[in-house]
Protein backbone atom coordinates (compact mmCIF):
# COMPACT_ATOMS: atom_id res chain seq x y z
CA UNK A 1 0.00 0.00 0.00
CA UNK A 2 1.27 3.12 -0.85
CA UNK A 3 1.68 6.02 1.77
CA UNK A 4 -0.07 9.27 0.68
CA UNK A 5 2.46 10.83 3.21
CA UNK A 6 5.21 10.62 1.08
CA UNK A 7 4.14 11.82 -2.10
CA UNK A 8 4.89 15.73 -3.10
CA UNK A 9 2.90 18.43 -4.71
CA UNK A 10 4.25 20.41 -6.83
CA UNK A 11 4.42 23.28 -4.13
CA UNK A 12 6.09 21.34 -1.64
CA UNK A 13 8.78 20.08 -4.05
CA UNK A 14 9.83 23.50 -5.28
CA UNK A 15 9.52 24.85 -1.28
CA UNK A 16 12.34 21.61 -0.99
CA UNK A 17 14.15 23.30 -3.91
CA UNK A 18 14.24 26.55 -2.31
CA UNK A 19 17.01 27.04 -0.42
CA UNK A 20 19.18 25.64 -3.04
CA UNK A 21 17.89 27.73 -5.60
CA UNK A 22 18.93 30.82 -3.11
CA UNK A 23 21.99 30.14 -2.14
CA UNK A 24 23.07 28.92 -5.65
CA UNK A 25 21.07 31.78 -7.39
CA UNK A 26 22.85 34.41 -5.09
CA UNK A 27 26.64 32.70 -6.07
CA UNK A 28 25.53 32.41 -9.57
CA UNK A 29 25.03 36.39 -9.49
CA UNK A 30 28.13 36.83 -8.47
CA UNK A 31 29.94 34.93 -11.04
CA UNK A 32 27.82 36.81 -13.60
CA UNK A 33 29.35 40.08 -12.38
CA UNK A 34 32.37 39.27 -12.57
CA UNK A 35 32.43 37.71 -15.95
CA UNK A 36 30.52 40.55 -17.66
CA UNK A 37 33.47 42.20 -18.72
CA UNK A 38 35.78 39.57 -19.32
CA UNK A 39 34.38 36.14 -20.24
CA UNK A 40 31.41 36.71 -21.90
CA UNK A 41 32.86 39.82 -23.63
CA UNK A 42 35.33 37.38 -24.95
CA UNK A 43 32.98 35.41 -26.16
CA UNK A 44 30.85 37.80 -27.91
CA UNK A 45 33.93 39.25 -29.12
CA UNK A 46 35.05 35.87 -30.67
CA UNK A 47 31.50 35.48 -32.22
CA UNK A 48 31.10 39.18 -33.88
CA UNK A 49 34.94 38.39 -35.60
CA UNK A 50 33.57 35.40 -37.20
CA UNK A 51 30.67 36.88 -38.11
CA UNK A 52 32.24 39.95 -39.47
CA UNK A 53 34.75 36.83 -41.59
CA UNK A 54 31.87 35.51 -43.06
CA UNK A 55 30.12 38.62 -44.44
CA UNK A 56 30.56 39.26 -47.79
CA UNK A 57 28.89 42.44 -48.13
CA UNK A 58 31.67 44.24 -46.39
CA UNK A 59 35.28 45.51 -48.11
CA UNK A 60 38.15 44.20 -47.44
CA UNK A 61 38.78 47.39 -45.53
CA UNK A 62 36.22 47.73 -43.61
CA UNK A 63 36.40 43.73 -42.44
CA UNK A 64 40.10 44.61 -41.87
CA UNK A 65 39.12 47.60 -39.33
CA UNK A 66 35.77 45.92 -37.45
CA UNK A 67 38.58 42.92 -36.86
CA UNK A 68 41.26 44.95 -35.74
CA UNK A 69 38.53 46.81 -33.12
CA UNK A 70 37.16 43.72 -31.83
CA UNK A 71 40.67 41.88 -31.48
CA UNK A 72 41.85 45.41 -29.42
CA UNK A 73 38.44 44.51 -27.59
CA UNK A 74 39.60 41.05 -26.53
CA UNK A 75 42.51 41.94 -25.34
CA UNK A 76 41.39 43.76 -22.42
CA UNK A 77 39.08 41.39 -21.76
CA UNK A 78 40.97 38.51 -21.85
CA UNK A 79 42.92 41.01 -19.11
CA UNK A 80 39.74 41.66 -16.92
CA UNK A 81 39.20 37.49 -17.55
CA UNK A 82 42.24 36.60 -16.29
CA UNK A 83 42.34 39.42 -13.59
CA UNK A 84 38.82 36.99 -11.92
CA UNK A 85 39.73 33.32 -12.86
CA UNK A 86 40.92 33.01 -9.41
CA UNK A 87 37.85 34.61 -7.81
CA UNK A 88 35.19 32.72 -9.89
CA UNK A 89 36.56 29.32 -9.76
CA UNK A 90 36.48 29.98 -5.56
CA UNK A 91 32.64 30.61 -6.34
CA UNK A 92 32.48 27.78 -8.59
CA UNK A 93 34.16 25.33 -5.89
CA UNK A 94 31.96 26.90 -3.19
CA UNK A 95 28.63 26.27 -5.52
CA UNK A 96 29.54 22.94 -6.12
CA UNK A 97 30.59 22.12 -2.11
CA UNK A 98 27.01 22.88 -1.60
CA UNK A 99 25.29 20.85 -4.27
CA UNK A 100 27.19 17.99 -3.35
CA UNK A 101 26.60 18.43 0.63
CA UNK A 102 22.77 19.56 0.21
CA UNK A 103 21.09 18.53 -3.51
CA UNK A 104 21.16 14.86 -2.91
CA UNK A 105 19.58 14.59 0.66
CA UNK A 106 17.94 17.88 0.88
CA UNK A 107 15.94 17.65 -2.69
CA UNK A 108 16.98 14.75 -4.92
CA UNK A 109 16.12 11.83 -2.46
CA UNK A 110 12.69 12.85 -1.51
CA UNK A 111 12.11 13.58 -5.16
CA UNK A 112 12.91 10.10 -5.84
CA UNK A 113 10.82 8.36 -3.00
CA UNK A 114 8.01 10.72 -3.79
CA UNK A 115 7.79 9.61 -7.39
CA UNK A 116 7.84 6.02 -6.23
CA UNK A 117 5.15 6.53 -3.92
CA UNK A 118 3.16 7.80 -6.45
CA UNK A 119 3.99 5.32 -8.66
CA UNK A 120 2.55 2.02 -6.20
CA UNK A 121 -0.23 4.60 -5.77
CA UNK A 122 -0.82 5.13 -9.91
CA UNK A 123 -1.00 1.48 -10.08
CA UNK A 124 -3.54 0.58 -7.10
CA UNK A 125 -5.91 3.33 -8.54
CA UNK A 126 -5.38 2.14 -11.70
CA UNK A 127 -6.07 -1.54 -10.82
CA UNK A 128 -9.18 -0.72 -8.74
CA UNK A 129 -10.49 1.34 -11.31
CA UNK A 130 -10.23 -1.76 -13.34
CA UNK A 131 -12.12 -3.86 -10.71
CA UNK A 132 -15.02 -1.21 -10.73
CA UNK A 133 -15.14 -1.61 -14.32
CA UNK A 134 -15.38 -4.79 -14.37
CA UNK A 135 -18.14 -5.02 -12.00
CA UNK A 136 -19.80 -2.91 -13.68
CA UNK A 137 -19.17 -4.57 -17.20
CA UNK A 138 -21.03 -8.00 -15.25
CA UNK A 139 -23.81 -6.40 -14.03
CA UNK A 140 -24.81 -4.54 -16.81
CA UNK A 141 -24.41 -7.61 -19.32
CA UNK A 142 -26.85 -9.43 -16.88
CA UNK A 143 -29.64 -7.23 -16.98
CA UNK A 144 -29.14 -7.24 -21.06
CA UNK A 145 -30.67 -10.92 -23.40
CA UNK A 146 -30.30 -9.22 -27.08
CA UNK A 147 -27.39 -9.94 -28.96
CA UNK A 148 -26.83 -6.86 -30.65
CA UNK A 149 -27.15 -4.66 -27.09
CA UNK A 150 -24.87 -7.44 -25.31
CA UNK A 151 -22.20 -6.72 -28.46
CA UNK A 152 -22.13 -3.13 -28.14
CA UNK A 153 -21.41 -3.13 -23.92
CA UNK A 154 -18.36 -5.22 -24.83
CA UNK A 155 -17.62 -2.46 -27.16
CA UNK A 156 -18.17 0.23 -24.84
CA UNK A 157 -16.36 -2.08 -21.87
CA UNK A 158 -13.21 -2.28 -24.04
CA UNK A 159 -12.71 1.56 -25.11
CA UNK A 160 -13.06 1.62 -20.89
CA UNK A 161 -10.07 -0.30 -20.26
CA UNK A 162 -8.47 1.46 -23.19
CA UNK A 163 -9.43 4.85 -21.60
CA UNK A 164 -8.02 3.82 -18.36
CA UNK A 165 -4.84 2.09 -19.70
CA UNK A 166 -4.16 5.65 -21.52
CA UNK A 167 -4.55 7.64 -18.30
CA UNK A 168 -2.50 5.32 -16.37
CA UNK A 169 0.24 5.37 -18.81
CA UNK A 170 -0.04 9.20 -18.52
CA UNK A 171 -0.11 9.47 -15.36
CA UNK A 172 3.23 7.48 -15.05
CA UNK A 173 5.01 9.43 -17.62
CA UNK A 174 4.04 12.21 -15.78
CA UNK A 175 6.15 10.67 -12.58
CA UNK A 176 8.92 9.73 -15.43
CA UNK A 177 9.34 13.43 -16.06
CA UNK A 178 9.24 14.37 -12.96
CA UNK A 179 12.19 12.54 -11.34
CA UNK A 180 14.08 12.73 -14.62
CA UNK A 181 13.64 17.19 -14.34
CA UNK A 182 14.80 16.82 -10.68
CA UNK A 183 17.84 14.79 -11.72
CA UNK A 184 18.92 17.21 -14.54
CA UNK A 185 18.12 20.35 -12.63
CA UNK A 186 21.66 19.83 -10.67
CA UNK A 187 23.45 19.47 -14.07
CA UNK A 188 21.43 22.64 -15.62
CA UNK A 189 22.82 24.80 -12.30
CA UNK A 190 26.51 23.26 -12.69
CA UNK A 191 25.61 23.90 -16.63
CA UNK A 192 25.52 27.80 -15.80
CA UNK A 193 28.28 27.81 -13.27
CA UNK A 194 30.97 25.91 -15.23
CA UNK A 195 29.47 27.43 -18.59
CA UNK A 196 28.67 23.62 -20.30
CA UNK A 197 31.97 22.00 -18.74
CA UNK A 198 31.47 18.71 -17.01
CA UNK A 199 33.78 16.01 -16.45
CA UNK A 200 33.96 12.90 -17.78
CA UNK A 201 32.21 11.07 -14.84
CA UNK A 202 29.77 13.72 -15.08
CA UNK A 203 28.66 13.37 -18.40
CA UNK A 204 28.87 9.67 -18.16
CA UNK A 205 25.83 10.19 -15.19
CA UNK A 206 23.99 12.15 -17.81
CA UNK A 207 23.65 9.48 -20.43
CA UNK A 208 22.55 7.00 -18.23
CA UNK A 209 20.22 9.03 -16.83
CA UNK A 210 19.18 9.88 -20.26
CA UNK A 211 19.07 6.50 -21.22
CA UNK A 212 16.90 4.93 -18.78
CA UNK A 213 14.73 8.47 -19.49
CA UNK A 214 13.66 7.17 -23.01
CA UNK A 215 14.21 3.54 -23.23
CA UNK A 216 11.38 1.92 -24.46
CA UNK A 217 11.18 -1.84 -24.66
CA UNK A 218 9.26 -2.52 -27.75
CA UNK A 219 11.85 -0.16 -29.34
CA UNK A 220 14.67 -1.93 -27.68
CA UNK A 221 13.86 -4.93 -29.46
CA UNK A 222 13.11 -4.13 -32.56
CA UNK A 223 16.38 -2.13 -32.76
CA UNK A 224 18.78 -5.14 -31.17
CA UNK A 225 16.33 -8.18 -31.20
CA UNK A 226 18.16 -9.47 -34.21
CA UNK A 227 21.28 -9.39 -32.82
CA UNK A 228 20.20 -11.38 -29.46
CA UNK A 229 18.78 -13.92 -31.90
CA UNK A 230 21.99 -14.12 -33.68
CA UNK A 231 24.27 -13.88 -30.99
CA UNK A 232 22.13 -16.48 -29.17
CA UNK A 233 22.33 -19.05 -32.29
CA UNK A 234 26.50 -18.06 -32.08
CA UNK A 235 26.66 -19.61 -28.51
CA UNK A 236 24.40 -22.43 -29.15
CA UNK A 237 27.30 -23.29 -31.82
CA UNK A 238 30.07 -22.93 -29.78
CA UNK A 239 28.63 -24.90 -27.31
CA UNK A 240 27.55 -27.97 -29.77
CA UNK A 241 31.10 -27.58 -32.25
CA UNK A 242 33.77 -28.87 -29.47
CA UNK A 243 30.54 -31.80 -28.73
CA UNK A 244 30.06 -32.83 -32.23
CA UNK A 245 33.93 -31.51 -33.78
CA UNK A 246 35.90 -32.12 -30.91
CA UNK A 247 37.31 -28.66 -31.09
CA UNK A 248 36.87 -26.11 -29.73
CA UNK A 249 35.14 -22.71 -32.22
CA UNK A 250 36.35 -19.32 -29.86
CA UNK A 251 40.29 -19.98 -30.53
CA UNK A 252 42.37 -17.68 -30.81
CA UNK A 253 43.50 -18.71 -34.15
CA UNK A 254 39.22 -19.04 -35.28
CA UNK A 255 38.72 -15.41 -34.46
CA UNK A 256 42.06 -14.63 -36.36
CA UNK A 257 40.31 -16.84 -39.34
CA UNK A 258 37.50 -14.83 -38.60
CA UNK A 259 38.21 -11.56 -39.14
CA UNK A 260 40.75 -12.37 -42.32
CA UNK A 261 37.25 -13.36 -44.01
CA UNK A 262 35.56 -10.34 -42.69
CA UNK A 263 38.07 -8.13 -44.47
CA UNK A 264 37.39 -8.25 -47.71
CA UNK A 265 33.84 -8.73 -46.83
CA UNK A 266 34.12 -5.20 -45.09
CA UNK A 267 35.05 -3.27 -48.09
CA UNK A 268 31.95 -4.68 -50.06
CA UNK A 269 29.91 -4.12 -46.82
CA UNK A 270 31.10 -0.87 -46.62
CA UNK A 271 30.02 -0.09 -50.41
CA UNK A 272 26.90 -1.27 -50.58
CA UNK A 273 25.97 0.29 -47.41
CA UNK A 274 25.97 3.78 -49.11
CA UNK A 275 23.86 2.25 -51.94
CA UNK A 276 21.05 1.24 -49.02
CA UNK A 277 21.62 4.56 -47.59
CA UNK A 278 19.80 5.57 -50.34
CA UNK A 279 17.05 3.10 -50.40
CA UNK A 280 18.80 1.14 -53.42
CA UNK A 281 21.41 -1.64 -53.29
CA UNK A 282 24.05 -3.55 -55.62
CA UNK A 283 23.52 -7.09 -57.14
CA UNK A 284 26.74 -7.16 -58.76
CA UNK A 285 28.96 -7.00 -55.89
CA UNK A 286 29.55 -10.67 -56.70
CA UNK A 287 30.78 -10.46 -60.34
CA UNK A 288 32.32 -7.31 -59.37
CA UNK A 289 34.75 -9.03 -57.05
CA UNK A 290 34.99 -12.27 -59.68
CA UNK A 291 36.46 -9.36 -62.45
CA UNK A 292 38.56 -7.85 -60.39
CA UNK A 293 40.42 -11.62 -58.97
CA UNK A 294 40.53 -12.27 -62.62
CA UNK A 295 42.22 -8.76 -63.53
CA UNK A 296 44.46 -8.94 -60.46
CA UNK A 297 45.43 -13.04 -60.91
CA UNK A 298 46.64 -12.31 -64.57
CA UNK A 299 48.32 -9.13 -63.51
CA UNK A 300 50.78 -10.87 -60.73
CA UNK A 301 50.41 -14.32 -62.12
CA UNK A 302 53.30 -15.97 -61.56
CA UNK A 303 55.07 -16.46 -64.86
CA UNK A 304 53.48 -16.75 -68.03
CA UNK A 305 49.11 -16.18 -68.25
CA UNK A 306 48.00 -20.33 -68.11
CA UNK A 307 44.86 -18.68 -69.94
CA UNK A 308 44.38 -16.25 -72.34
CA UNK A 309 42.06 -12.81 -72.37
CA UNK A 310 40.12 -12.48 -75.94
CA UNK A 311 42.32 -14.58 -77.87
CA UNK A 312 45.50 -12.98 -76.14
CA UNK A 313 47.95 -14.53 -73.36
CA UNK A 314 49.45 -11.67 -70.99
CA UNK A 315 52.94 -11.82 -69.22
CA UNK A 316 53.78 -9.00 -66.77
CA UNK A 317 56.34 -11.91 -65.47
CA UNK A 318 59.05 -9.03 -66.67
CA UNK A 319 57.71 -6.44 -64.91
CA UNK A 320 58.92 -5.65 -61.12
CA UNK A 321 56.61 -7.13 -57.63
CA UNK A 322 55.71 -3.92 -56.99
CA UNK A 323 54.47 -2.13 -59.68
CA UNK A 324 52.21 -5.42 -60.57
CA UNK A 325 51.54 -4.96 -57.55
CA UNK A 326 49.97 -1.10 -57.61
CA UNK A 327 48.87 -1.93 -61.30
CA UNK A 328 46.73 -4.64 -60.15
CA UNK A 329 44.87 -2.66 -57.77
CA UNK A 330 44.35 0.16 -60.20
CA UNK A 331 42.84 -1.83 -62.64
CA UNK A 332 40.93 -3.25 -59.65
CA UNK A 333 39.66 -0.10 -58.81
CA UNK A 334 39.39 1.21 -62.71
CA UNK A 335 37.05 -1.48 -63.75
CA UNK A 336 34.74 -1.62 -60.88
CA UNK A 337 34.38 1.99 -60.53
CA UNK A 338 33.48 2.44 -64.32
CA UNK A 339 31.00 -0.44 -64.10
CA UNK A 340 29.79 1.21 -61.12
CA UNK A 341 29.56 4.67 -62.69
CA UNK A 342 27.81 3.06 -65.06
CA UNK A 343 24.77 1.94 -63.04
CA UNK A 344 25.06 5.22 -61.05
CA UNK A 345 24.35 7.30 -64.08
CA UNK A 346 21.30 5.41 -65.29
CA UNK A 347 20.05 5.39 -61.41
CA UNK A 348 20.76 9.15 -60.92
CA UNK A 349 19.98 10.44 -64.27
CA UNK A 350 16.88 8.55 -65.44
CA UNK A 351 15.38 7.82 -62.03
CA UNK A 352 16.13 3.61 -62.48
CA UNK A 353 15.88 1.92 -59.50
CA UNK A 354 19.25 0.10 -58.58
CA UNK A 355 17.71 -3.04 -58.89
CA UNK A 356 17.81 -2.83 -62.48
CA UNK A 357 20.52 -1.18 -63.10
CA UNK A 358 23.41 -3.30 -60.93
CA UNK A 359 21.13 -6.44 -62.39
CA UNK A 360 22.08 -5.14 -65.78
CA UNK A 361 26.04 -5.14 -64.52
CA UNK A 362 25.71 -8.81 -63.16
CA UNK A 363 24.71 -9.59 -66.06
CA UNK A 364 27.09 -7.21 -69.02
CA UNK A 365 30.15 -8.07 -66.09
CA UNK A 366 29.79 -12.06 -66.06
CA UNK A 367 28.84 -12.15 -69.96
CA UNK A 368 31.86 -10.19 -71.23
CA UNK A 369 34.39 -11.90 -68.14
CA UNK A 370 33.32 -15.40 -69.18
CA UNK A 371 33.74 -14.48 -72.83
CA UNK A 372 37.21 -12.71 -72.71
CA UNK A 373 38.52 -15.91 -70.42
CA UNK A 374 36.37 -18.61 -71.73
CA UNK A 375 35.26 -19.16 -68.10
CA UNK A 376 38.67 -20.79 -67.12
CA UNK A 377 40.48 -19.89 -63.73
CA UNK A 378 43.90 -17.92 -63.94
CA UNK A 379 45.85 -19.80 -61.12
CA UNK A 380 48.23 -18.85 -58.65
CA UNK A 381 49.89 -15.68 -58.20
CA UNK A 382 53.47 -15.20 -57.37
CA UNK A 383 53.80 -16.38 -54.29
CA UNK A 384 55.90 -13.04 -53.13
CA UNK A 385 53.24 -11.05 -52.96
CA UNK A 386 50.51 -12.28 -50.79
CA UNK A 387 53.34 -11.26 -48.08
CA UNK A 388 54.37 -7.76 -49.44
CA UNK A 389 50.29 -6.91 -49.11
CA UNK A 390 49.25 -8.13 -46.46
CA UNK A 391 51.95 -9.84 -44.16
CA UNK A 392 51.56 -11.54 -41.10
CA UNK A 393 53.36 -9.03 -37.97
CA UNK A 394 54.11 -10.75 -35.53
CA UNK A 395 51.28 -13.59 -36.57
CA UNK A 396 48.94 -10.94 -37.11
CA UNK A 397 47.10 -10.56 -40.01
CA UNK A 398 47.48 -7.46 -41.57
CA UNK A 399 44.46 -7.62 -43.57
CA UNK A 400 42.61 -7.12 -40.73
CA UNK A 401 44.39 -3.60 -40.57
CA UNK A 402 43.31 -2.79 -44.30
CA UNK A 403 39.72 -3.59 -43.05
CA UNK A 404 40.04 -1.47 -40.40
CA UNK A 405 41.77 1.54 -42.61
CA UNK A 406 38.95 1.14 -45.19
CA UNK A 407 36.53 1.41 -41.92
CA UNK A 408 38.53 5.23 -40.41
CA UNK A 409 37.99 6.72 -43.96
CA UNK A 410 34.13 5.70 -44.40
CA UNK A 411 33.47 6.77 -41.48
CA UNK A 412 35.06 9.90 -41.93
CA UNK A 413 33.26 10.75 -45.36
CA UNK A 414 29.71 9.49 -44.01
CA UNK A 415 30.08 11.95 -40.93
CA UNK A 416 32.44 14.66 -41.24
CA UNK A 417 32.22 15.46 -44.94
CA UNK A 418 29.62 17.44 -47.10
CA UNK A 419 28.85 14.53 -48.92
CA UNK A 420 28.54 12.58 -46.10
CA UNK A 421 25.79 14.82 -44.53
CA UNK A 422 24.05 14.98 -48.12
CA UNK A 423 24.03 11.32 -48.39
CA UNK A 424 22.15 11.21 -45.36
CA UNK A 425 19.76 13.71 -46.10
CA UNK A 426 19.32 12.70 -50.17
CA UNK A 427 18.82 9.07 -48.76
CA UNK A 428 16.36 10.83 -45.94
CA UNK A 429 14.22 12.52 -48.39
CA UNK A 430 15.31 13.59 -51.85
CA UNK A 431 12.93 15.80 -53.08
CA UNK A 432 13.56 18.09 -49.82
CA UNK A 433 17.13 17.76 -50.51
CA UNK A 434 16.79 18.62 -53.63
CA UNK A 435 15.07 22.02 -52.42
CA UNK A 436 17.76 22.46 -50.35
CA UNK A 437 19.82 22.80 -53.22
CA UNK A 438 21.63 19.35 -52.24
CA UNK A 439 22.34 17.86 -56.31
CA UNK A 440 20.47 14.72 -56.22
CA UNK A 441 22.17 13.79 -58.94
CA UNK A 442 25.79 14.28 -57.75
CA UNK A 443 25.40 12.13 -54.69
CA UNK A 444 23.94 8.91 -55.98
CA UNK A 445 26.78 9.30 -58.58
CA UNK A 446 29.29 9.99 -55.87
CA UNK A 447 27.90 6.80 -53.53
CA UNK A 448 28.31 4.32 -56.60
CA UNK A 449 31.97 5.90 -57.54
CA UNK A 450 33.04 4.98 -53.86
CA UNK A 451 31.31 1.83 -53.43
CA UNK A 452 33.42 1.14 -56.65
CA UNK A 453 36.76 1.78 -54.97
CA UNK A 454 35.81 0.03 -52.17
CA UNK A 455 34.98 -3.07 -54.58
CA UNK A 456 38.42 -2.38 -56.37
CA UNK A 457 40.12 -2.65 -52.86
CA UNK A 458 37.95 -5.87 -51.49
CA UNK A 459 38.45 -7.56 -54.93
CA UNK A 460 42.37 -6.74 -54.78
CA UNK A 461 42.91 -7.82 -51.46
CA UNK A 462 41.00 -10.97 -51.92
CA UNK A 463 43.46 -12.14 -54.45
CA UNK A 464 45.89 -11.85 -52.13
CA UNK A 465 44.23 -13.78 -49.68
CA UNK A 466 43.53 -16.49 -51.78
CA UNK A 467 47.17 -16.39 -53.57
CA UNK A 468 45.26 -15.83 -56.98
CA UNK A 469 42.70 -18.22 -57.95
CA UNK A 470 40.53 -15.54 -60.07
CA UNK A 471 37.65 -16.23 -62.54
CA UNK A 472 34.66 -15.27 -63.93
CA UNK A 473 32.30 -17.61 -61.12
CA UNK A 474 34.72 -16.37 -57.92
CA UNK A 475 32.53 -14.35 -55.54
CA UNK A 476 29.26 -15.26 -56.83
CA UNK A 477 26.55 -14.79 -53.86
CA UNK A 478 28.97 -12.28 -52.24
CA UNK A 479 26.54 -9.46 -52.77
CA UNK A 480 23.75 -11.11 -50.68
CA UNK A 481 26.10 -11.74 -47.81
CA UNK A 482 27.39 -8.19 -47.81
CA UNK A 483 23.56 -6.92 -48.48
CA UNK A 484 22.59 -8.81 -45.12
CA UNK A 485 25.58 -8.08 -43.12
CA UNK A 486 24.55 -4.08 -43.86
CA UNK A 487 20.53 -4.88 -42.91
CA UNK A 488 21.86 -6.95 -40.06
CA UNK A 489 23.99 -4.07 -38.96
CA UNK A 490 21.13 -1.65 -39.03
CA UNK A 491 21.23 0.26 -42.29
CA UNK A 492 17.68 0.57 -43.20
CA UNK A 493 16.23 0.36 -46.44
CA UNK A 494 14.15 3.30 -45.70
CA UNK A 495 16.59 5.12 -46.45
CA UNK A 496 18.79 7.60 -44.62
CA UNK A 497 19.37 5.40 -41.59
CA UNK A 498 21.98 3.90 -40.88
CA UNK A 499 25.96 3.70 -38.99
CA UNK A 500 29.28 2.76 -40.14
CA UNK A 501 29.46 0.84 -36.64
CA UNK A 502 26.65 -1.40 -37.33
CA UNK A 503 28.04 -2.22 -40.56
CA UNK A 504 31.17 -3.50 -38.83
CA UNK A 505 28.95 -5.78 -36.34
CA UNK A 506 26.98 -7.23 -39.71
CA UNK A 507 29.63 -8.24 -41.23
CA UNK A 508 31.76 -9.50 -38.32
CA UNK A 509 28.47 -11.22 -37.04
CA UNK A 510 27.49 -12.92 -40.53
CA UNK A 511 31.31 -14.01 -41.34
CA UNK A 512 31.69 -15.67 -37.49
CA UNK A 513 28.11 -17.11 -38.56
CA UNK A 514 29.42 -18.70 -41.79
CA UNK A 515 32.90 -19.97 -40.30
CA UNK A 516 30.87 -21.77 -37.68
CA UNK A 517 28.72 -23.49 -39.80
CA UNK A 518 31.39 -24.23 -42.24
CA UNK A 519 33.48 -25.77 -39.08
CA UNK A 520 30.73 -27.93 -38.42
CA UNK A 521 30.34 -29.04 -42.06
CA UNK A 522 26.86 -27.81 -43.17
CA UNK A 523 26.41 -27.73 -46.42
CA UNK A 524 26.77 -24.49 -48.41
CA UNK A 525 23.60 -24.45 -50.11
CA UNK A 526 21.93 -24.68 -46.57
CA UNK A 527 23.86 -21.80 -45.70
CA UNK A 528 22.31 -19.94 -48.32
CA UNK A 529 19.00 -21.12 -46.50
CA UNK A 530 20.47 -19.55 -43.32
CA UNK A 531 21.25 -16.14 -44.88
CA UNK A 532 17.89 -15.77 -46.92
CA UNK A 533 16.11 -16.38 -43.38
CA UNK A 534 18.34 -13.75 -41.73
CA UNK A 535 17.75 -11.41 -44.54
CA UNK A 536 13.87 -12.00 -44.48
CA UNK A 537 14.41 -11.32 -40.55
CA UNK A 538 16.35 -8.20 -40.70
CA UNK A 539 13.80 -6.29 -43.07
CA UNK A 540 10.74 -7.09 -41.25
CA UNK A 541 12.17 -5.96 -38.15
CA UNK A 542 13.40 -2.98 -40.43
CA UNK A 543 10.33 -2.20 -41.56
CA UNK A 544 8.62 -2.80 -38.29
CA UNK A 545 10.77 0.13 -37.11
CA UNK A 546 9.74 2.26 -40.02
CA UNK A 547 5.79 1.38 -39.63
CA UNK A 548 6.53 2.54 -36.08
CA UNK A 549 8.08 5.89 -36.67
CA UNK A 550 5.21 6.51 -39.20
Amino acid sequence: MADKNEILSAEAEAKLRQPIDEHIGAIQQQINALRKDGTDQVIALNSHIDAVKRDKSLTKGERDSLIQADRTGLVKAKEVEGKNKAQVAQLIGQAEAYLKEHFDKDYYQPVVASCAAEKVAAKQEYDQQLATLDQEHKATVAKLSDHAEIKEENYIHKNKLFDAKMTYQVRQRAIKDRKHAAFVYQYHMLDLLRMSKFSFQENLSQRWENYKYTFNRRDFLLRNGLYFAIVFVFIILCIITPIIKGTSLLTYNNVLNILQQASPQMFLALGVAGLILLTGTDLSIGRMVGMGMTAATIIMHQGINTGSVFGHVFDFSKMGLWPRVILALVVCIVLCTVFTTIAGFFTAKFMMHPFISTMANTLIIFGLVTYATKGVSFGAIDPAIPSMIIPNIGGFPSIILWAIVAIIVTWFVWNKTRFGKNLYAVGGNPEAASVSRISVFAVTLGAFVFAGILYGFGAWLECARMVGSGSAAYGQGWEMNAIAACVVGGVSFTGGIGKISGVVVGVTIFTALTYALTILGIDTNLQFVFSGIIILVAVTLDSLKYMQKK
